[in-house]
């Protein structure tokens, strides 16, 4: 592959960049992964270039922990593959070298130009402007500048220490403020998930958004509808990994992108009990991830669907349907109408469901279901669910507060409990086997 495609690529004139040296920044080869050292060191010494890039060099200006380390250099894959054995090249779209120590991979990307200096062989976009191929290589410079936002265009330099800063990165970070690089229109329609990063790395390091990129944001939220749904559910992914899911979840709702991904769910705010049960989902979130405890994906989604999902419910057993019979049925018409958006994989679309229905078996506290019920694998999901339910729908805190104390007593307990236990929302199981075989016969 030819490093610049057909011909060099024509620089443009830009300023030199900025170079801050070790004494004037706060990054130390101490809080840097061994191996990405590794990496650095051995590209350097091969006479390649090379440098932390992005995400790890902002995170480290902020004095937060980097999640990744990822390396820029001037060697082309093929010729990273001959320096590192442990390397293997992946990627179509952008082909990238892949440096494996065990369980670890330090991702190594040679410096790429804009595209506009690209040959058909090693650059093509859609015919609606977002690109599918992008591996033209080009010099440091070009490289920075074809970054999405300038606090991920730094690049700290094994050389000296230095950081080098091509886009007033440096002040961005100082000033705290999120941009993108370039025309922020232009930016989003060549790739419409910058929005989603955007607002994901602002929400995540409590960043302003420069109010061109909030501009363009508002106005181009609508090319996702343009982006794979499985890329989608990706990026959505991000959202509840980081730790600042209501922070991005407000800026998902200013900017109204969110009812871009959650239509269903956006339709059920004209409750107020609605947005307030999705921020507690929320807050509790964050809290468990501020405690390093995990946080599951899987609850935050059944969470957002979760209003959609009763309120269908709810329109269905109008029509005569038992809760049952209505509850599944919403589940799955929901779960068919979110797919199109996001592409969730199978085994989440059925823990969702499991943990949907189960509302329905908690108010049946009558012989062995109880127990079983306790035993159930989604359990603890769907207990928590039931809480976070009762603290905006009174009618259901005698029930949460009943299996808190059933969960956690002994089996004298629980054995009164059960007496005691208000039994009348139940739907008993033969009547419900009943209605299921004459629904079956008449379809």
């Amino acid at each position: 592959m030819k490093r610049f495609g057909k011909k060099a690529p024509k620089v443009a004139k830009r300023h030199k960049p900025e170079i801050t040296p070790r004494k004037d920044h706060a990054i130390s080869r101490n809080n840097i992964n061994p191996n990405a050292l590794k990496v650095l060191y051995r590209l350097h010494n091969s006479g390649y270039s090379a440098y932390l890039v992005g995400g790890c060099v902002r995170d480290l200006l902020l004095g937060r922990i980097p999640k990744d380390f990822d390396v820029a250099t001037n060697a082309l894959p093929e010729e990273v593959r001959r320096v590192f054995k442990n390397c293997r090249i992946i990627g179509k779209r952008f082909r990238l070298a892949h440096i494996v120590f065990g369980k670890e991979i330090i991702e190594v990307a040679t410096f790429r130009t804009h595209h506009e200096n690209a040959s058909s062989e090693h650059h093509a976009k859609m015919h609606k402007g977002m690109i599918v191929r992008d591996n033209v290589f080009g010099l440091i410079e070009d490289d920075a500048w074809r970054r999405d936002f300038t606090i991920n265009a730094l690049y700290y330099n094994i050389a000296d220490y230095s950081i080098v800063d091509y886009t007033h990165g440096m002040q961005d970070i100082h000033e705290k403020v999120l941009r993108v690089i370039g025309n922020p229109e232009k930016r989003f329609l060549e790739d419409p998930v910058r929005l989603l990063r955007a607002i994901r790395i602002s929400g995540k390091l409590h960043l302003n958004i420069a109010p061109e990129t909030e501009t363009a944001i508002i106005h181009h939220r609508h090319l996702l509808r343009e982006v794979s749904n499985a890329r989608l559910f990706q990026e959505v992914l991000k959202f509840f990994q980081e730790g600042a899911t209501l922070s991005t979840f407000k800026l998902l709702e200013k900017y109204q992108v969110l009812e871009e991904l959650f239509p269903k769910m956006v339709a059920c705010f004209k409750q107020e009990s609605i947005k307030q049960f999705i921020e507690n989902a929320l807050i509790d979130a964050d809290q468990r991830t501020q405690m390093g405890k995990t946080v599951s994906p899987v609850f935050l989604f059944t969470v957002f669907l979760w209003p959609p999902i009763e309120y269908e419910a709810k329109n269905l057993e109008k029509t005569g349907l038992p809760r049952y019979v209505a509850l599944e049925k919403s589940i799955q018409t929901t779960l068919k109408a979110q797919m199109v958006l996001l592409a969730m994989p199978r085994n989440l679309q059925t823990a969702i469901r499991e943990i949907g229905l189960l509302q329905h078996r908690f108010h049946q506290r009558h012989g062995t279901r109880a127990y079983r019920l306790l035993t159930h694998p989604r359990f603890r999901a769907a207990y928590d669910l039931l809480q976070l339910r009762a603290k905006t729908e009174e009618p259901l805190v005698e029930l949460a507060e009943w299996w808190i104390k059933f969960s956690e007593s002994d089996t004298a307990t629980r054995t009164t409990l059960l007496k005691t236990a208000n039994n009348h929302s139940g739907v008993k199981k033969h009547k419900q086997g009943r209605y299921r075989r004459r629904h079956k016969e008449i379809h």
